[in-house]
């Protein structure tokens, strides 16, 4: 059976329900507070990396599936390549619905990893990627910082050069800030200003290992059920040997990673949507009021239509950006002429994004509203996805980004 935008084969419907299943029997378990949130309280270790989780999601092969290839016969980097958008998408969303730990865990695995993966060293890349698919090492996409945050190309971070030119290394001074895994990653995707040009020129990325002298960190206070620090460099030393891609161009590494992700944070939110409309649909089949169940009252009824409209709408706009992606990859590999316009896979992205974070943002509050104050008791499955749904909407380019790529798309 051909696999479109809007269907999904047999094998791709059979593992997402293999994903759904070991998730819950395997890596909920895992999740921080989970024996507190059974009884309505809140878990003492949100906010940390959850090594135990991660290290599980490695023996279950579900990080390996962010690097097709990885330990095969092929030697250190098994023959690496990036994994397809839509297989992506699949592996989130499932995800997603069942344990959001678990899934933003593997996210953020990837936006670490991948700026390795795709430019980065054999040395890198055999010293790094197999120990993050094995959950033994923990990766960090280092971007955004207190003056650059929806506008990257204003970063400030400098890597001054030891001997004027860089050849012997350089130096990194600055500070980033709302940096998922920080400060307990072991090693961090860090984007600096090496040049003196402004915007997104000058702009190199280094891979910095947690160890580095000059480098501490600290946590910060979110909402956010996995950590987000800000990281201090005081004179970071960084080499020729830990760049990755070109000196000046890291901003094009940073897009190359965002690209791939951006249609997947769609996908994270479907698997949200979808995971609030299954507890609506239970509770107002089960409720009774007004002398019948919740469902029948036309008012809930209609809301309840109109949140699995939303659910299947987003889900099919994440398909199609997923798919759009893979098919100019193939075409040219990445590299070739890119496709425009609204057919093209940035608009696409844009979009899926877009209308799947505010459309989860929609049903979750929908589904709170349906199910009255039980929802928000601390522990409960809708007061987690209610303060876990906001983000979406502003990291990986906030929504009225989003607008402002699908206008400028219309266009081109």
């Amino acid at each position: 059976m051909t696999t479109t935008a809007f269907a999904l084969d047999k094998g791709q419907r059979e593992y997402c329900a293999w994903v759904r299943s070991v998730a819950a029997e395997r890596l909920l378990p895992l999740a921080h507070g989970a024996a507190e949130a059974a009884e309505g309280e809140a878990g003492g270790d949100a906010g940390r990396v959850n090594r135990p989780l991660l290290e599980e999601m490695g023996r279950l092969g579900l990080l390996a599936r962010l690097f097709p290839g990885i330990g095969s016969a092929a030697g250190a980097d098994g023959g690496l390549r990036q994994a397809a958008a839509l297989d992506l998408c699949l592996l989130r969303e499932s995800l997603a619905q069942v344990c959001t730990e678990a899934e933003t865990a593997l996210a953020l695995q990837g936006l670490g990893a991948y700026p390795v993966l795709q430019s980065g060293t054999e040395a890198q890349i055999a010293r790094w990627l197999p120990e993050v698919a094995a959950g033994r090492a923990v990766a960090a996409f280092a971007l955004s910082e207190p003056g650059a945050g929806s506008d990257a190309g204003e970063l400030a971070l400098a890597a001054e050069p030891q001997d004027g030119q860089g050849a012997g290394g350089w130096l990194l001074h600055g500070e980033k800030c709302w940096i998922s895994n920080a400060p307990e990653a072991d090693f961090y995707t860090v984007f600096a200003r090496t040049g003196p040009e402004s915007g997104a020129r000058g702009v190199t990325a280094f891979l910095v290992p947690a160890d580095r002298p000059g480098l501490t960190g600290e946590r910060l206070d979110m909402i956010s059920p996995h950590p987000i620090g800000r990281l201090l460099f005081d004179g970071v030393p960084v080499g020729p040997e830990d760049v990755l891609g070109e000196v000046g161009r890291g901003f094009r590494v940073a897009m190359r990673t965002l690209d791939l992700f951006r249609p997947s944070v769609g996908a994270f939110a479907v698997g949200m949507a979808q995971a609030a409309l299954d507890a609506a649909v239970a509770h107002a089949g089960s409720r009774q009021a007004f002398g019948g169940p919740l469902r029948d009252l036309q008012a809930v009824g209609h809301r309840l239509a109109e949140m699995a409209t939303r659910t299947e709408a987003a889900r099919l706009l994440v398909l199609s950006a997923a798919s759009a992606y893979d098919a100019q990859q193939a075409e040219g590999g990445g590299d070739g002429a890119r496709v425009t316009g609204l057919d093209g896979p940035t608009a696409r992205a844009a979009m899926a994004k877009l209308f799947a974070t505010e459309a989860a943002q929609y049903v979750v509050d929908s589904a709170v509203q349906i199910h009255g104050a039980r929802a928000l008791q601390r522990g409960h499955l809708l007061e987690q996805l209610y303060r876990e749904v906001r983000a979406p909407r502003i990291y990986e380019g906030a929504s009225e980004v989003q607008l402002s790529i699908i206008a400028r798309e219309l266009y081109a």
